[in-house]
């Protein structure tokens, strides 16, 4: 094999088992993809090559002492710059964090580590997960590899492009209101949003507690599957952690690549389409239903009457989150500090001065939105109402499981947007998440799969969405198309990418 970094992470992970190459061949290989192209793409924010490479170094000297080592150990992997890590900058993309190494891992980065992952480093996104294009990062924009005037989706766009620019075979998102499957869908890659609680958020920089979660970022639906099993399970130091284990993903996944999808029944979302969905998106949608007819499965619509108001609860229960969240970063314990330019440094005026600086135009627009939704005299009318619409989707939800197995609807409702199109228009910015983002309300799983290109040649994504704690019903339904599709393209989408010009 010439190229190691063309190959999937289970591909990877049986060489590397059956000894027909080192980790640090294969780590070394990203680190070069990185240095030749990410100067165009900017997919990442740090690059640990040092640390990277003295994990790949230890892995290789234990398997080959005869060390029974974990299923993915010396694959590498990216981590999105949301998630702390040890001795490594953590700056949730903002520059009020610029600096700052944690002292700590979070749960996920520890698994990681103790599974012997090389992390090739920390991936740019929005500013504390605040955005859908990756283009309110406070050092610079990620740009799509199938079109770098194309925005890669967010906030997560660095971790997306890092996968589909073949510098990582494996990636760490986080999923708010679609920040893992919006850039899956636009990027041509697998991104799954797990059960909220499965897979812990401890060590995670918080934007909204009762909707992030951590998942999976990769080039096939048996990678997702692989890794989330190494990242998800209970975890006492997360008070919302779901006190039990995962389904067999992985099992799930192989099963579903047979193409047999007999007993399964399928849910269309009515509300999840028409009006506002580009042509493209909605023709590759109905050949992916006609594929997974074919493969066995009965398709039925279901109607979940309540998603058309979970674009407006989600902005005010998430900005609500937020601003509280938000508010320990005050210059006065760690990260930016700004003193007043005038009069004195007063706690008041160095929080103020601090945060004038140090956060973006659209952390700021939510943070206002939230403390206002919070505020006396207003509270119940805005987040308490919030919340029950919550309380509605919960509920349709439920409605809609009781006839099908899993509900699916395009992911995004358009391919990627032009960088700088949509900066001006945050509404227009905000549809983007219109059909991922039921699903963190209710806190169900859901998974992108690619399922093809629309007319002007970008990629789509369908998305996969299963009751809460039946991850594995994702993965059996989401392998199965992607086994369908790639039978028919004779291949992976990624491989119909324009290929990047070497930058270095």
């Amino acid at each position: 094999m010439s190229d190691w970094t063309r190959l999937s992470a289970a591909a990877l992970a049986e060489k590397l088992a059956a000894g027909e190459v080192t980790s640090v061949k294969v780590t070394q290989a990203h680190l070069d993809r990185i240095a030749a192209v990410d100067g165009a793409v900017h997919a990442f924010l740090h690059v640990s090559a040092a640390e990277a490479l003295a994990t790949a170094a230890d892995v290789d000297a234990r398997r080959a002492a005869g060390e029974q080592l974990h299923p993915l150990a010396g694959v590498p992997i990216a981590v999105k710059d949301v998630v702390v890590t040890k001795g490594l900058p953590t700056t949730a993309g903002s520059k009020i964090l610029e600096g700052w190494v944690p002292p700590y891992d979070a749960t996920l980065v520890e698994r990681i580590k103790a599974a012997g992952l090389p992390i090739l480093g920390k991936t740019n996104m929005d500013e504390f997960a605040m955005g859908s294009s990756t283009e309110h990062s406070a050092y610079g924009n990620t740009h799509n590899p199938w079109d770098l005037d194309r925005i890669p989706g967010g906030s997560g766009g660095g971790s997306a492009a890092a996968v589909a620019a073949y510098e990582a075979p494996l990636a760490i998102g986080t999923d708010t209101g679609g920040s893992i499957r919006q850039p899956g869908a636009v990027t041509g890659t697998v991104g799954v949003k797990p059960t909220y609680g499965s897979v812990s958020r401890y060590g995670l920089i918080a934007m909204a507690s009762s909707l992030d979660q951590a998942g999976p970022v990769t080039r096939t639906v048996l990678d997702s599957a692989l890794l989330h099993e190494l990242i998800g399970g209970h975890d006492p130091l997360d008070s919302t952690s779901i006190p039990e284990p995962l389904p067999a993903l992985v099992e799930a996944a192989r099963q579903g690549a047979s193409g047999d999808l007999s007993g399964v029944r399928v849910g269309v979302i009515r509300e999840l389409q028409g009006e506002g969905y580009q042509a493209g998106v909605l023709a590759r949608f109905e050949e992916s239903l006609a594929l997974l007819r074919q493969a066995g499965a009965e398709i039925v619509e279901v109607s979940c009457p309540h998603f058309e108001y979970a674009l407006g609860a989600y902005y005010l229960i998430m900005p609500s989150e937020a601003s509280s969240n938000l508010a320990k970063f005050d210059g006065m314990r760690f990260g930016l500090r700004v003193e007043p330019s005038e009069g004195p440094a007063t706690a008041e005026r160095v929080m103020s001065a601090t945060r004038g600086q140090g956060f973006g135009d659209e952390v700021k627009r939510r943070v206002i939105l939230g403390t206002y939704a919070l505020s006396a005299g207003y509270y119940d009318a805005y987040y308490g109402s919030a919340q029950k619409v919550r309380t509605l989707i919960q509920r349709d939800f439920d409605a809609a499981f009781a006839q099908a197995d899993v509900l699916v609807s395009p992911t995004a409702p358009t391919t990627a947007f032009k960088l700088g199109e949509k900066l001006d228009d945050p509404l227009a910015m905000y549809l983007n998440d219109v059909a991922t983002i039921p699903a963190n309300l209710a806190g169900v799983p859901g998974l992108s799969v690619p399922n093809g290109v629309s007319d002007d040649g970008l990629p789509v994504g369908f998305q996969v969405l299963a009751p809460a704690k039946a991850d594995d019903r994702l993965y059996r339904v989401g392998a199965a198309l992607e086994a369908l599709l790639e039978k028919e393209w004779g291949g992976p989408l990624l491989d119909r990418a324009p290929e990047l010009e070497e930058t270095r």
